[in-house]
């Protein structure tokens, strides 16, 4: 059994051989084609690791930890209801559990022994929780000494890769095919030799937009727009969980809706709406209690912003507010909004 010391040790230091499809280094000597070259310790070297690192981030849901993934099958009791998964499309029953409730305090408690694959590709059996608190803890340190993987600076390979001595005269080359293979070269680097990436290369960031990468400074700038753009998406879902509580703690009436530059808030002047922590919604007429109440549905997302989609059923002027709003801004007493379809339609929720 893999005590608590080794689990810490494996996923941290753990240094791997190279792959058995690793390509043989051709060691004819020629001029070096690219000045840039670097050191194992290099930023360039950090950049290409933590570009290759295995990112376990897919199923944070279930394990709350992205700097591995656990192996299926796994048994878990999320929020007291006990889940088998098979494979992948079986996440789907852990998102439907999670998503029952929006306010809610979501438990996931998984049935040990699992086996967890780490970031450097290796994979290991934990038996109890405290083994599991051990990597989480790890994962944590690595995330605050921004030595974890990126999950939005995606490599296209092949690329290869020019190998000098430390008199900058080129002794080999070689083509790397994967992410675990560049993981394994640059973590097996020799410190007393040096390496330079043959640019042009090209990336996937974030958005599924394909970069081209012409030096070591232009891949410095992906990493850091990387970077950004997590912190961006940690922070808007954070806001994300906090307009949730807003909503579900208030009740709310259209204070503003402007439609093609008509303020149409008067049609809506006598009903509340109130949001409910199973993401359903109702809006109920305060002044003539004989009007049916408007029932619908709601959500609240995020990517770098915040989205508020509203479903309304059965009301002809409930249904205009049918559409996935951005949230321009909000407090605890409003929220102002935008269509992502049409910039010109505001609305404007106030707590009442």
């Amino acid at each position: 059994m893999k005590n608590l010391k080794l689990i810490a040790t494996v996923f941290l230091t753990a240094l791997l051989t190279f792959t058995s499809c690793q390509d043989e280094i051709d060691n004819e000597t020629g001029e070096n084609p690219n000045t840039n070259t670097n050191t194992a310790n290099s930023q360039t070297a950090n950049n290409l690791e933590r570009s290759s690192m295995y990112d376990g981030s897919f199923d944070d849901f279930l394990d709350g930890v992205s700097c591995s993934s656990i192996l299926l099958p796994v048994t878990a009791t999320v929020n007291n209801t006990e889940v088998t998964i098979i494979s992948q499309a079986d996440y789907q029953q852990v998102l439907d559990i999670l998503a029952e409730f929006n306010t809610d305090d979501d438990t996931v408690v998984l049935q040990f022994p699992v086996t967890v694959a780490l970031s450097n590709y290796t994979e290991v059996v934990v038996t109890n929780q405290a083994e599991y608190d051990a990597i989480n803890e790890a994962c944590e340190q690595a995330e605050a000494n921004a030595e974890n993987a990126l999950s939005c600076v995606d490599i296209n390979f092949p690329i290869t890769i020019f190998t000098y001595n430390i008199n900058a005269e080129q002794t080999g080359s070689v083509v790397i095919e994967s992410e675990e293979q560049l993981y394994n070269y640059i973590n097996n680097f020799n410190e007393d030799e040096l390496f330079s990436v043959n640019y042009p290369i090209t990336v996937t960031g974030a958005g599924g937009n394909t970069v081209t990468i012409s030096s070591d400074a232009d891949l410095q700038s992906s990493v850091e727009d990387c970077v950004m753009q997590e912190d961006t998406m940690e922070d808007a879902e954070g806001n994300a969980n906090n307009l949730e509580e807003i909503l579900v703690d208030g009740l709310f009436q259209v204070e503003s809706f402007v439609n093609s530059g008509v303020d149409t808030a008067n049609d809506y002047v006598e009903f509340t709406i109130d949001f409910a922590n199973d993401l359903s919604l109702v809006a109920e007429n305060t002044v003539n209690s004989t009007v049916e109440n408007v029932e619908g549905t709601y959500q609240v997302t995020s990517q770098t912003e915040v989205f508020l989609n509203l479903n309304f059923t059965s009301n002809a002027n409930f249904s205009l507010l049918n559409q996935n709003w951005e949230v321009t801004s909000f407090n605890n007493t409003s929220i102002s909004l935008q269509s992502t379809t049409n910039a010109a339609a505001t609305l404007v929720l106030q707590q009442i």
